[in-house]
């Protein structure tokens, strides 16, 4: 057996920065909720999640962390995850996932999930938040404004949210709520009050294009970095309006403004790749379509990915919500598919190893760090391994 290179030893041992990830679940999931949780459509009746890639790697990949063999059955993994208890397993999965930082969007918990610190200490690692901004929004909506004060009671609701220790970034669903088609320009006062008043007379989600336009302008005044669903996601996604090169014009507007972190992109990391080799400002991750996609081919989403993207560009996320076997899929499929990249290249003398190396931390963990302000070595830790200071 041939034995791992300097390159696969790296990266093996190279801590991560999860740049974007979610909660896991903190109760024990019966069969039914476990499925509905790692698909992002529906589990059908009979059709079952384990029968496709995500449940294929889960399987795979996953049952020896639950000290089951490889490739055991679902009725035994299942029962094996209940036997544990959702403590143990969010702690296995969570530290082998080998993240040094979560940083987790906060305003998406349709269950019971780990709040960031939670997170940190099942991982033995350290947590900071990401808001999302159309919560931010319709919790103002909802504590009663009136229209034409609805500009300023976001304004300063947002920046009361971001003040909160531990923030490092804001985030937006515009591409769920209208998609990226927009007038790439800041709205007038006029058009957020004449839009304020139609959307606070029926409540509901924020869909208003002029809201939208206006939450992600008001995002550019915040002054942190801001991320982007775009691409991969649920059933509420229209996918062709999630295409990142619909920005392109707002993109231009806001050169030498804000970090703009575009999420998951899949199937349009090309395009996302693209956007961030012409402007400044952008960066991006194939995070989702990674564990979803698993081991097996993330080397090629990765690869399309780093076709043009320059190496200070590109970052690491799991976008991991509900099971913490997310966390850990997400995190191996990553290092595995850098590693057959680089690998790849160095045998054709594409790359030196410096330059791999480099290539590799830059990647996993130094790229969300410049770009987040993270300190360069996390807190001290304890005889336990875990860090005496949470975030």
């Amino acid at each position: 057996m041939t034995r791992p290179g300097p390159l696969h030893e790296a990266l093996a041992a190279q801590p991560l920065v999860d740049h974007h990830c979610h909660g896991a679940v903190t109760s024990d999931l019966t069969p039914g909720e476990f499925e509905s949780l790692i698909t992002e459509g529906e589990a059908w009746p009979g059709v079952s999640p384990f029968d496709s890639p995500v449940g294929v790697a889960v399987r795979r990949h996953c049952a020896p962390l639950l000290d089951l063999p490889r490739h055991a059955s679902p009725a035994d993994y299942l029962a094996r995850r209940s036997a544990l208890g959702w403590r143990e397993v969010n702690r296995r999965f969570l530290t082998a996932a080998g993240a040094e930082v979560f940083c987790v969007d906060t305003g998406y918990a349709p269950h019971p999930v780990t709040s960031p610190a939670e997170l940190a200490e099942a991982a033995g690692a350290t947590a900071y938040e990401v808001v999302r901004l159309e919560q931010v929004a319709e919790a103002v909506a909802a504590r009663g404004v009136e229209a034409g004060a609805y500009a300023e009671a976001f304004r300063a609701a947002a920046e009361q949210a971001v003040r909160r220790p531990g923030v490092v970034a804001v985030k937006s669903v515009a591409a769920y709520r209208t998609g990226f088609s927009l007038d790439p320009a800041r709205p007038t006062d006029a058009e957020v009050t004449s839009a304020a008043g139609q959307w606070l007379a029926h409540g509901g989600r924020l869909t208003d294009p002029a809201l939208v336009r206006h939450l992600l302008w008001t995002a550019v005044d915040l002054g942190l970095p801001l991320q982007l669903h775009t691409g991969f996601g649920d059933f509420d996604v229209r996918l062709h309006r999630a295409d990142p090169s619909l920005l392109t014009d707002w993109l231009h507007l806001t050169v030498g403004t804000i970090p703009v972190l575009l999420l998951h992109c899949w199937p349009y990391q090309r395009q996302a790749a693209y956007l961030a080799t012409v402007f400044e400002q952008v960066h991006l991750d194939v995070g989702l379509a990674l564990h979803y996609a698993g081991p097996a081919r993330s080397r090629a989403i990765l690869e399309e990915a780093l076709e043009i993207t320059p190496f200070r560009k590109l970052l690491y996320s799991s976008d991991a919500y509900g099971v913490a076997e997310f966390h850990h899929l997400g995190a191996l499929s990553f290092r595995q598919g850098l590693t057959s990249i680089l690998q790849a290249r160095l045998d054709t003398d594409e790359l030196s190893l410096p330059d791999a190396l480099r290539i590799a931390a830059w990647t996993s963990r130094d790229n969300a760090r410049r770009l987040y302000g993270l300190p360069e070595t996390e807190p001290a830790r304890d005889p336990s391994g875990r860090p005496t200071r949470k975030v």
